[in-house]
């Protein structure tokens, strides 16, 4: 198994698109890429802490590629808006890509260059490519947070 971890905006509907996943084994939504320890939901909501909401991806690579991850990813919100995702705004909706691995430095980069190559949204992608810190899951009510309501389409 391996790990990806992915900020599109809120977590709800990002972790919603990733579970549909054949080869993905779990996911967990959480708080990455901040200053602060152990954040709650009401501190990063502030902005202060800098951490993003993102999801946690566990995955089997010889069913899932990291690349097909990253397409995913992609589709799921709009890399281009700085801080804001739909009505969401803040860092904390920060476009990211929080990779483990030098490959997956190098898969994301390149993934990256193509979209923004591809013309596929109004403007640049501004999506940051960073190496992962330390998670820290969200809070229980947050988890499979649309899943638990059986709301079936992602809020993005």
């Amino acid at each position: 198994m391996e790990k990806a971890t992915f900020a599109a905006g809120c977590f709800w509907g990002v972790q919603l698109d990733f579970d549909k996943l054949a080869g993905v084994a779990s996911t967990s939504v959480g708080y990455i890429g901040g200053h602060t320890e152990a954040p709650t939901y009401e501190e990063i909501c502030t902005g202060k802490t800098n951490h993003a909401e993102a999801v946690e991806v566990l995955f089997d690579p010889g069913k899932i590629s990291f690349e097909q991850l990253l397409d995913v990813f992609w589709r799921c919100h709009n890399p281009t808006t700085l801080n804001q995702q739909g009505p969401d705004f803040g860092s904390q909706y920060r476009s990211a890509i929080f990779y483990h691995s030098k490959e997956q430095r190098l898969a994301a980069e390149n993934s990256r260059e193509k979209c923004d190559a591809a013309g596929l949204w109004p403007g640049p992608i501004v999506t940051e490519i960073t190496p992962a810190s330390q998670f820290w899951q969200a809070e229980d009510y947050h988890q499979k947070y649309l899943e638990k309501r059986n709301i079936k389409i992602s809020c993005h």
